[in-house]
């Protein structure tokens, strides 16, 4: 069941089950996914934007 959907910057999206689990069929391009995440996603589902500034020069490693 999927638990968590990540969508990146780039429109890829990652999207894990409640073990932590990749779900590789909900996994792919934005655009290509989207449908089927949100007919299948139970409410509970939570769905994350991941931001990446990766023009910068990044964060200390302390902390990362």
């Amino acid at each position: 069941m999927i638990q968590q959907v990540i969508r990146f910057g780039n429109d890829m999206v990652i999207v894990f089950d409640e073990k932590g689990e990749q779900i590789l069929e909900y996994q792919g391009h934005y655009d290509r996914v989207r449908d089927m995440i949100l007919r299948d996603a139970p409410p509970t589902a939570k769905f994350i934007h991941a931001v990446f500034n990766l023009s910068g020069d990044g964060v200390p490693r302390e902390e990362w």
